[in-house]
């Protein structure tokens, strides 16, 4: 088991940057990848970034050139978000996936971006 513990979000202006960080615990050398999601009221749940323990990377396209996903290290993740967008507005989960294919998931911060 892997508890996560999200935090960055909140209020910012179009334009504007935010950097989200995860941190994991418990079972962490069993994490594959670290991901972020976001979900918008009424929404799915979508894949935005993710990297994995060799440091491939997938960004969704409509936040490739902006957003920038990291590992700080074997527990920490980071979700730089830069130009960001009114449509990006979302609770952004961070997410772990075990090399069993298990997803264990953060509680979700808030991000909202005002035109």
């Amino acid at each position: 088991q892997v508890q996560l513990v999200e935090s960055g979000g909140g209020l910012v202006q179009a334009g504007g940057s935010l950097r989200l960080s995860c941190v994991a615990s418990g079972n962490i050398f069993s994490i594959n990848t670290m991901a972020w999601y976001h979900q918008a009221p009424g929404k799915q749940r979508e894949l935005v970034a993710s990297i994995t323990r060799g440091g491939s990377t997938y960004y969704a396209d409509s936040v490739k050139g902006r957003f920038t996903i990291s590992r700080d290290n074997a527990k920490t993740s980071s979700l730089q978000m830069n130009s960001l967008k009114p449509e990006d507005t979302a609770v952004y989960y961070c997410a772990v996936i075990n090399f069993a294919g298990y997803t264990d998931w953060g509680q979700g911060t808030q991000v909202t971006v005002s035109s």
